[in-house]
Formats: structure tokens, sequence, C-alpha cells
């Protein structure tokens, strides 16, 4: 009986298990989705695009003018040295973050991650035979421990992976803690992938920084974003990657015989996204976000039992329950069973028993819904 590859035999779901659509009664608070539709002007370009008949092959790596924006739109507010010829626009950013693991490591190299870390780092590593090696941060805010860090650093140790603002944690790194990052990657020659897709969800008085704007930093650094986030574009499927020339020609070669390009009207969603007139709207996104996360610091405080350090940014909140006498996976079972509401148990991740994952991007009524079948769902018990 011809069987699947070894490795994908036990390979783990990560959070997929709790991201099924739960019954129309439920609350949802699992999916990282924006809670807007993306804005109009985006959707209409897309549609005259297809209208003009933008439906055959194009440049593999993305349209000339897509990438060139994007890496002027990189330069200009996060002084990434970003040009035309080092940006892919790929299949979403989960796809560039593949690409990445692909070029830049071999099979038994191991590759640093900061637990809890979103789980499809994990997977992809076992995916293609890496050895993912989870060093836990500070456990009061999610910052890194630098330390353990350096502890965790073996000669097979290829890649340290950083993702701020963070999912799940919601931390937001200082710019002291990304520079001391990059120190160690560069006293101990690794490639550093900074995932930037929560750039521009930063509640902190810091500015996000990327490694690859500092000295040493961009011949070593790759970087991640994409449009998902930001601007409520999350189906479209459009990420980005940009990095050192070596690395993104081979991820070029790659992409050309993975997916060829993302759909070639998808291109001209992406350019109307990048336009002034939609950080208006990016505006008006931050600006709600910022209220349901004070809604929902203040619903937690209120409930006995719960605690959360302050989520810095994306729209995340990582909550304590560890005083509920619950391991995670009971506490997310019976929270979907019996309150009626849907979050990620922290179990699932490494590093993060002892808390449930919520995302705070629903809108306002649902998360004040949410809040209080909790705490009479606790207090019941």
């Amino acid at each position: 009986m011809v069987d699947i590859a070894e490795r994908f035999v036990d390979l783990p779901a990560g959070i997929k298990p709790f991201l099924a659509a739960p019954p129309a009664d439920v609350i949802r608070w699992t999916v990282g989705e924006p809670g807007f539709d993306t804005p109009q002007s985006i959707v209409e370009a897309a549609i005259e695009s297809l209208r003009a008949g933008n439906t055959k092959y194009t440049r593999s790596e993305g349209s000339l003018e897509l990438c060139e924006k994007s890496a002027n739109r990189l330069h200009q507010r996060y002084k990434i040295p970003a040009t035309t010829e080092n940006i892919i626009i790929t299949p979403g950013a989960k796809q560039a973050l593949l690409y990445t693991f692909m070029v830049c490591c071999e099979p038994g190299d191991e590759v640093i991650l900061l637990a809890p870390a979103w789980p499809s780092y994990d997977i992809q590593c076992r995916m293609l035979e890496l050895n993912p090696i989870h060093v836990p941060v500070n456990k009061n805010n999610f910052h890194p421990n630098l330390e353990a860090i350096k502890s965790a650093i073996t000669e097979k140790t290829k890649m340290l992976v950083i993702n701020s603002p963070n999912n799940p944690t919601g931390a937001v790194y200082t710019p002291e803690e990304i520079t001391k990052l990059l120190d160690i990657a560069k006293k101990h020659d690794l490639w550093l992938i900074s995932d930037e897709i929560y750039a521009r969800l930063n509640w902190t008085e810091w500015d996000h920084l990327s490694p690859a704007s500092l000295e040493g930093g961009a011949e070593r650094t790759i970087v991640i974003t994409g449009w998902s986030k930001s601007f409520a574009m999350t189906g479209w499927r459009i990420g980005l990657v940009s990095g050192p020339s070596t690395v993104m020609q081979a991820m070029g070669k790659l992409q050309a015989n993975a997916c060829s390009h993302i759909p070639s009207f998808l291109m001209d969603a992406a350019l109307a996204a990048l336009e002034p007139k939609i950080d208006d709207a990016v505006a008006e996104f931050k600006r709600s976000y910022i209220t349901r996360r004070q809604i929902l610091m203040d619903g937690i405080d209120a409930i006995e039992g719960l605690s959360m350090p302050e989520p810095e940014g994306a729209f995340y909140g990582f909550v304590d329950i560890t005083k509920t006498g619950m391991d995670s996976t009971t506490f997310a079972t019976k929270a979907l069973t019996d309150a009626k509401v849907q979050m990620i148990p922290g179990g699932l991740l490494d590093g993060g028993e002892g808390f449930v994952r919520i995302s705070y991007a629903c809108d306002e009524n649902t998360l004040i819904e949410g809040l209080d079948r909790i705490a009479k769902w606790l207090s019941s018990i």
C-alpha cells in the first residue's frame, strides 16, 4: 500500500481544531480576522482590473509597479532598505514564511522560536524536517528572554524567528530588544526572520522597529508582511517578502515553479491599498481596535480568576486562566459548551499552557457579550 511521507503522519494541526466556525449562537473569539470590510476602493480596483482583462500570466515576483511601490512603502515607513528587485509578492504571508524556511535552511537545522509562538512556524519547520527550538519568553509581559535565547543556540542553529507585534501574546518588542536580538543573530551568524504582518497595529509609546533597518541587519534579515491585517484583506491572500538579493533570487525561482504568481488582477487591488487615501481607513480601524482593547482589558480585570498582561499590539489578548484550576484545553472546551464562547487554548502552543488567546478584532457588541457570558459562567462554577 503506497503511503504518505512519514513526516506528515503525525504533523500537528496547531490551532486548526478550534478555528472551525461554531454554531450561530456562539461568540467567536478565535480568528485573527479584522472586524471590518475591505475598503471599497480596493474592491473596485480588483473589479476594474478584471474588466480590463488582467487575467493573464505576468511577472512571477509581482508587477514591477507593485514591487516598486511596496519597496518605497517599506523604506519610507520603516527605513527598510528594500528595492524593487528584492521584493516578492506571495500568496499570503504564510507562503512567504514557507519559502524562507525552504531557501535558508537544510534538513536538520535548528530554528529558534520565541514561545508561545504562532503555530505555523513550528509546523512548517516540521514539514521541512527542520528542528524548531522553543525558547520561553518572559511570562510577565511576553517579551524575549535574551539570556534564554543565547543559551539555546548550538552549532546546528541556523535561524531566529521574531514576530512583533506578536501573535498570540500581543507583545511589541522594544527598540532595545530588537537591537539585541539582531546582535545575537550577528554574533552567531544566524538568519533572522522578522514577521511584521502586524507592524501598523502597535499601541505602544515606541514605534515599530524592523531589524532590517539597523546597521548589519539588512544582510541577514528576511522581512515578511502583507495586506491581510492592516487593510482587512485576509481572504485576498496577498503577502510580501523582502531580503538579501541571494535569498530573493532563489525565492524567485521557487515561486515561479510553485505557483507562478498571485492572481494578476489582485496586484491592482494591492496597489490600490497602498494609496494615501487608504491610510484614513487604516487609522479608523486602529481607533476601533484601541477601543476594543480597552473593553477587553476592563472586562478581564473584572472577572475573578482571570488576568491578562496589557496587549501592546496586534489584536490579541493572552489571558492567564491558571487561577480557575483548569488547564487551557478544558477551559476553552467548557467555555464553548457552557458559555457559548469560542477561544484558543494556549496549551496547543509550546509554552502557552495556562493561557487562552482572545481575538478582540470582533465588533464591540460581540466582545461585550462574550465577556458577560464568561463572567456568568465562571461565577456559576
